[in-house]
């Protein structure tokens, strides 16, 4: 069964030692984090790697790299500099840049950056970005043309952009060190209405074989066994469970019963 992580969106309301430890109570194998450049702080990055050594917990990933036109690329390498002090196996980026070329150029300006540090820059799609589909991401990456360069397929994503699914399968294996997986209800927010594009990936999401997206055939499409972060933002499990602990343990149950079941 693939190992499953805490994606720091479940708690999006708690700080990285909280996100850690709850991550450990919930019962998943390893731990995604949130960094922000501006208010991460040695003393941030001490103690989260106090809270890791105590749980024992790899970290997968580290969030997120949101490339804009006039980004700055040095809080961008912050997001770097801790993920590989903290040991994580990889970093999340977006891209809300316009031009395809200056999206391949500062991921490529990434990954050399990323050198001998252990993690991947794995580029995420969405309609929610400039990078809308999985044959736009395939592009980018082509173009981007590092070995650090990576995919990162979010089902609800892969959905509401409506790529093929079959073609995850015919993705390079190792543009695919990681996944990251949820369920999600049937409509589709109207790509026009950013607003309800946000609610939907940040409010809406649903536990793994609760909602109405073909998750099976996405996970069939996966390198067997990669490891999968579990990215259910969602409104009803964060008011249904207020405390970071039980809430992990809630989707990380409801995710191994999905996995399972497909075995």
């Amino acid at each position: 069964m693939n190992p499953i992580s805490l994606a720091s969106g479940i708690v999006p309301e708690f700080g990285p030692v909280e996100t850690i430890r709850a991550a450990r109570f919930g019962g998943f194998d390893a731990v995604g984090l949130w960094v922000v450049p501006e208010t991460w702080t040695d003393t941030t990055t001490r103690e989260a790697r106090a809270a890791l050594a105590d749980t024992g917990l790899p970290v997968v990933d580290v969030e997120v790299i949101w490339l804009q036109p006039g980004s700055d690329m040095a809080a961008h390498k912050k997001v770097i500099d801790v993920g590989a002090e903290l040991g994580a196996q990889n970093v999340l980026c977006v891209s809300s840049e316009p031009d395809v070329g200056v999206t391949a150029a500062r991921l490529h300006e990434l990954c050399v950056h990323a050198e001998g540090t252990g993690l991947r820059v794995a580029l995420e799609f969405g309609i929610f970005t400039e990078v809308k589909n999985l044959t736009m991401a395939l592009g980018v990456l082509d173009h981007v043309g590092h070995p650090l360069r990576a995919l990162l397929i979010d089902p609800i994503h892969v959905d509401r952009s409506q790529s093929s699914i079959a073609d995850i399968a015919k993705v390079p294996r190792e543009l695919l060190p990681y996944a990251q997986f949820c369920d999600a209800p049937a409509k589709r927010p109207d790509p026009a209405n950013f607003a309800a594009i946000i609610e939907d990936a940040i409010d809406l999401r649903e536990q793994c074989g609760e909602g109405a997206l073909a998750l099976a055939d996405i996970y069939k499409g996966l390198p067997p066994g990669i490891p999968l972060s579990i990215e259910l933002r969602s409104k009803a499990l964060r008011d249904g469970f207020p405390d970071p602990g039980e809430r992990a343990r809630a989707v990380a149950e409801a995710t191994r019963r999905w996995l399972g079941a497909q075995a």
